[in-house]
């Protein structure tokens, strides 16, 4: 879509305060018009990385002042920007979709009110609510959790806290580490179903469904690109209490070896005998 091809921006009253502005999570169309409008009337535009919210407000004819806030931002640099906040409109935006969802702006905001300015949200896209609008997992109740963790067992750790959360988990994820979140949420919940939303609002756009352990497969088969949604539909009345499976192969890993361990304690389980088997490897390595 090119800035010609827009319409025209509509009006706006700058009213001193900070605006949380959701901008495209990859589809440039789906900005709102009174996004446009408050980044137009900003007097200071503050944002995660400045080579790309640059590189938006130039898609759309505006120019504005930028100023960096990421996780290192300074004190001093909140400062700033609330100070100015007091007397024009500052927005706040991310590098795609809604601010403070998994990026930067927690403390900016929340000082923010504790001086007594005015804090607006101007709604947009958010990759989270997105997936799930397409997952066709309940919706009803759900939990964002942000990214799971890089480490194996602090990964399992977080996964374990929330298996009586009776509610869709929704995390983001990258292409490199959706197979080993996969593998792991195959151990714990081999039956539930879960889904992956991929390169959301974008050319390639895929949602897949099915059992953990049978994504898994298709993703070591087909290594996916872009951003990533996982989503894990709620835990029903018959499901199993989570065991704890590395206990369960280091006893069978005791008299037998890996294939072995792993067949017996998928028996004992009904856990994935390919997933047992990679994690029997990865103890046995130990």
């Amino acid at each position: 879509m090119r800035p010609a091809e827009l319409p025209s921006i509509p009006a706006w009253e700058p009213v001193p305060g900070l605006y949380i502005v959701a901008t495209p999570i990859g589809n440039l169309g789906d900005i709102t018009l009174r996004a446009l409008a408050v980044l137009q009337g900003a007097a200071l535009v503050a944002c995660e990385d400045t080579r790309v919210t640059g590189k938006l407000l130039k898609h759309f004819g505006i120019k504005a002042r930028l100023q960096r806030l990421d996780d290192h931002a300074s004190p001093e640099t909140r400062t700033r920007i609330i100070d100015e906040a007091r007397h024009a409109p500052v927005a706040l935006v991310s590098d795609a979709g809604t601010p403070l969802i998994s990026d930067p702006g927690y403390r900016l905001v929340r000082e923010a009110r504790a001086a007594g300015v005015i804090v607006t949200s101007i709604p947009g896209p958010c990759a989270a609510v997105s997936a799930l609008a397409i997952a066709g997992l309940p919706s009803d109740r759900f939990l964002f959790a942000g990214f799971l963790p890089v480490k194996d067992k602090a990964r399992r750790e977080t996964l374990e806290g929330l298996a009586d959360v009776a509610a869709t988990l929704v995390f983001y994820e990258t292409a490199p580490r959706i197979e080993r979140s996969l593998a792991a949420i195959a151990e714990l919940w081999p039956q539930r179903e879960v889904a992956v939303a991929r390169e959301l609002t974008k050319l390639h756009e895929e949602c897949r469904t099915g059992t953990a352990a049978a994504l898994a497969a298709h993703y070591a088969a087909h290594p996916p690109k872009g951003e990533i949604v996982l989503l894990i539909g709620p835990p029903d009345e018959a499901e199993a209490p989570v065991q704890d499976t590395d206990a369960l192969l280091r006893a069978a890993l005791a008299d037998a070896g890996p294939g072995k361990a792993a067949g017996q304690v998928a028996k004992a389980t009904g856990i994935d005998r390919a997933v047992l088997y990679a994690r029997a490897l990865e103890l046995k390595g130990e």
